[in-house]
């Protein structure tokens, strides 16, 4: 990964962006972009549209979510302690003592997640908590005093940041699936170099995907894309405690992953594979016998159908305060998006005959 690129990763990370707040990460990406795409334009949702070579045939759309789990305040009480929900899924067993940021009225405000300590609790109580029955400690003696930072309905997120760790392999809050965004950036960012590309491409940083694939739902009926790969995660299974079977075998370092199933058209899969061989690129497998929970599961049922292709980057601790990833997974995905949508032209056919 480039000197540049990796900055550009860093910032996309460690800016908020939980669902329906994404304003922060669009900027970022808006950013990179905008030199590259022939048009950058925000629909009603929020979902960002990078186009490049618009006036081209297929109308291919790579979609990568931009937006993240979080937490949104629901109550304060007298003593200024914040009530609050989940904005995705979360296991509520890794909230407990972690550092919080939220976006308050003037400004950020950080807080603590509490629960009663482990000593006062009894047998019965020693147990995974509900999300209502912890609390956010901002600092503050007072509803009042609390009131004058936040509001009801704002959000935030666990207060991490971006770290390297070893030969490649980094971690960060928030990568399921900012990754995906800025892989659909930096395709946008490559073909506008290459030569012959004659597909009409829209690189999406899609919003909502974490409370229901909203954003791509939209973005696709307004866009109407003859083919639409989804870039997302999937789980690392190199891990301890990962039961081989469960799910595919993936590894950290192994490629990006082609899915196969039915929410995947089986001539975008096998385009996937010529495009993974011409550039090089080592690629992994996984299989959903239905819809796949990701952006790919609406692209396809978009209008009259969509043919569609979803492409992962290996995660591990998906939907933990920190996640792992190995950067040449994305790289790998980056090139070989980039030779998919040189590959299309106006005679291809997905058509299942």
């Amino acid at each position: 990964m480039r000197k540049e690129q990796r900055a550009f990763l860093k910032r996309l990370l460690e800016e908020m962006s939980p669902s329906g707040y994404e304003d922060r990460a669009r900027r970022v990406w808006m950013e990179r972009v905008k030199d590259a795409a022939d048009e950058v334009r925000v629909d009603v949702m929020g979902n960002t549209i990078a186009s490049v070579s618009a006036d081209g045939a297929p109308r291919l759309v790579i979609a990568g979510h931009i937006d993240e789990i979080g937490v949104i305040v629901k109550h304060i009480d007298d003593k200024g302690f914040v009530r609050f929900g989940g904005i995705g899924g979360w296991d509520v067993q890794n909230l407990v003592g972690q550092r919080v940021r939220l976006m308050g009225r003037n400004g950020d405000v950080f807080g603590v997640i509490g629960r009663v300590p482990i000593h006062l609790m009894d047998e019965k109580e020693r147990r995974v908590p509900k999300i209502h029955e912890l609390h956010i400690d901002i600092g503050v003696k007072s509803r009042k005093e609390a009131e004058k930072l936040l509001r009801i309905g704002d959000a935030g997120v666990i207060d991490a940041g971006f770290r390297e760790l070893q030969g490649g392999r980094c971690a960060g809050r928030g990568c399921d699936d900012r990754l995906g965004a800025f892989v659909a950036a930096e395709v946008a960012r490559e073909l506008a170099k290459r030569k012959g590309l004659k597909a009409a491409v829209f690189c999406v940083a899609t919003v909502q995907e974490e409370v229901g694939l909203r954003g791509a739902r939209t973005a696709a009926w307004g866009i109407e894309p003859d083919v639409g790969i989804a870039v997302d995660v999937t789980f690392a299974t190199d891990q301890p405690g990962v039961q081989p079977g469960r799910v595919s075998s993936v590894k950290l370092g192994g490629g990006p992953v082609l899915c196969r199933g039915a929410n995947i058209n089986p001539k975008v899969f096998e385009l996937l594979e010529k495009a993974a061989k011409k550039a090089k690129v080592k690629v992994q497998y996984d299989a959903y016998p239905g819809g796949t929970g990701t952006d790919a599961n609406v692209i396809q049922l978009t209008r009259a159908g969509v043919a569609t292709g979803l492409v992962s980057i290996p995660l591990r601790y998906m939907h933990s305060p920190i996640e792992v990833f190995d950067t040449a997974d994305v790289d790998g995905c980056v090139r070989l998006l980039t030779e998919f949508a040189l590959l299309l032209d106006a005679e291809t056919d997905f058509r299942p005959v």
